[in-house]
């Protein structure tokens, strides 16, 4: 396969983390840096030593370097634009989450990658730490019986500033996705169904509402529940959350830092009012990069290999739509069904 030839497109901090990553390969290199400001390109490339070429207009990037591969890390908004032309270009394409700022745009952005044949793989890292990969193995055993419900709860007093502080949806649209994510992907089931109550509390200092509770169905049956907060001060969560899977023979649970932990009921014991349990620990025996570059090297090795990346956009739709599916109910306080 040819060596990769990179252009990345937006250069604000996020770039950083994907630019340190191909310094690592030594079957890819940065061929040039796009940003809607000139002086932002020149400044990443003199930060990163990279003499590389600097545009405004991605389609003549691509066209002066003869890139294959295009890092979208540019912000929400700008993520079909960047997307399409890139695909439409002939290029494949990694980007940041969200695919884009509504439902429609990201279905618009997977019909352009089925019609082209081209790759778009979203970044998801936050199912590449060791142990909610070692939590999804651990729930696929069945040793807690079949799953009854998921829970999840993300508490955060986040002040980032700048476009988060001004979203409509800033909790639901550029963090809860991350969660709803991995809520399908500890459990192997698509959404069903949402309803979802959002809310700004007092304190908040976000112009959107900062936090919501949903109910998710689920295609195996399983109940997904999400409450979450990004203006929470104090006694905060970890930034995957604090999860509890509830099955037909017992619980596991995650802290979001630590290996899961789980109780099931002790077979070897009398049965009671409240069932006498075993506890255990969720071992891990993952042994890739978390992270970033974890979802990076699967990115990079499903194009060598010639197949679908884990977050190809044809997965990540269905997060997708727990995410817009949660705005609608949210706006309409009804119940979406998908």
């Amino acid at each position: 396969m040819d060596p990769f030839k990179i252009i990345v497109a937006g250069c604000g901090s996020m770039a950083n983390t994907w630019i340190d990553y191909v310094a690592t390969r030594t079957d890819a290199e940065v061929v040039g840096l796009v940003d809607v400001h000139l002086e932002t390109a020149k400044k990443m490339a003199e930060q990163k030593s990279l003499n590389v070429p600097v545009f405004t207009d991605l389609s003549e990037g691509i066209e002066t370097t003869n890139a294959n591969l295009v890092f979208d890390v540019t912000i929400p908004a700008a993520h079909k634009q960047i997307v399409t032309t890139a695909l439409n270009a002939g290029c494949q394409v990694f980007g940041e989450k969200p695919m884009a700022e509504s439902i429609e745009d990201a279905q618009a952005v997977l019909e352009v990658a089925k019609q082209t044949g081209n790759k778009y793989a979203v970044m998801q890292n936050r199912r590449y730490l060791q142990q909610i990969r070692a939590f999804r193995d651990f729930l696929a055993t069945g040793t807690i019986g079949t799953i009854g419900s998921i829970h999840a709860d993300f508490f955060i007093g986040a002040h980032f500033g700048g476009f988060r502080d001004l979203m409509d949806h800033p909790l639901i649209l550029d963090m809860a996705i991350h969660t709803f994510d991995q809520a399908r992907f500890i459990s192997g089931a698509r959404p069903v169904s949402v309803y979802c109550h959002e809310y700004n509390p007092p304190g908040s200092w976000y112009k959107g509402n900062a936090s919501a509770v949903c109910i998710f169905e689920m295609s195996n049956g399983a109940v997904f529940t999400y409450n979450g907060s990004w203006c929470a001060e104090g006694m905060n969560t970890s930034w995957e959350a604090d999860w509890r899977v509830t099955g037909s023979k017992g619980t596991a649970c995650w802290d979001g830092q630590q290996l899961p932990v789980y109780e099931v009921i002790n077979s070897d014991q009398q049965a009671s009012f409240i069932n006498p349990m075993k506890k255990g620990e969720v071992k891990s025996d993952w042994t890739g990069q978390e992270g970033h570059w974890g979802c990076l090297d699967e990115m990079f090795a499903s194009l060598k290999e010639k197949r679908f990346a884990e977050t190809d956009c044809r997965d990540n739709i269905e997060s997708m739509k727990m995410v817009f599916g949660a705005i609608e109910s949210a706006k309409s306080k009804k119940k979406v069904v998908f």
